[in-house]
């Protein structure tokens, strides 16, 4: 059986179907240049339709679909937060009490006395002379306020330690900065000078905030203003 042979393409008379064309009366023309114009409009609608309208919302279909990402990313964040919502206000009670109990370690301004006066009877306790015990300015933090103590005391290497151990044992906070210690060229002994900057702390009253916080709002006013 013979296999049907293929038509052949006269390439010659598709070529003179294009020659002598009247642009007045295209429905006279010959198929083959018909079918080109078409073709060609066709390709042409397709390039504009790209050009000035879908390139635009493709654009923002991709704009889209990262924006419903972050939406999808921001859902399941918010939802494991709302699963464990009651677990953090567990958290949040924890820390306003540990909060709390740290603050009461903080004396106000009426107890600030007595503790300098439990600081000097820690020292003397240990047999330490205190050749100077000079309470420096306060610095007002954001909820406290820092009253740091120049001190130079005279004794033992060990009744430094101790002394320092009776500090920490304190029912308010106090630590000890910038400590040195050096031989004292009077003493006999082993006697050592010891020069420290004891640190207590007092946490703000009402008053205090209040007004620090009126001191920043006006400096934010004037700074505002130039």
């Amino acid at each position: 059986m013979k296999t049907p042979a293929l038509p052949s393409v006269d390439f010659r008379e598709i070529l003179r179907d294009f020659q002598n064309l009247n642009p007045q009366d295209p429905g006279a023309w010959p198929l083959a240049p018909r079918v080109s114009v078409l073709v060609g409009l066709f390709v042409l609608i397709l390039a504009a339709g790209w050009w000035f309208v879908w390139a635009d919302e493709l654009d923002s279909l991709a704009s889209k679909q990262q924006e419903e990402l972050k939406l999808k990313d921001q859902f399941v964040a918010k939802k494991k937060q709302a699963v464990n919502l009651d677990l953090y206000v567990q958290q949040l009670d924890e820390i306003d009490r540990s909060f709390g109990a740290l603050l009461k370690q903080l004396p106000n301004k009426s107890e600030v006395e007595a503790l300098l006066v439990e600081i000097n009877q820690a020292g003397m306790g240990r047999g330490l002379q205190f050749d100077l015990f000079k309470p420096g300015g306060e610095q007002v933090k954001d909820f406290y306020a820092e009253l740091p103590i120049n001190v130079r005391l005279t004794g033992t290497y060990h009744d430094f330690g101790a002394f320092a151990g009776d500090i920490g044992k304190l029912s308010r906070i106090v630590t000890l900065n910038n400590i040195s210690i050096v031989a004292d060229a009077k003493g006999k002994g082993g006697t050592l000078v010891m020069d420290a900057v004891t640190k207590t702390f007092r946490y703000l009253d009402t008053e205090e905030l209040a007004a620090k916080k009126k001191a920043a709002q006006e400096a934010a006013k004037k700074g505002g203003r130039k």
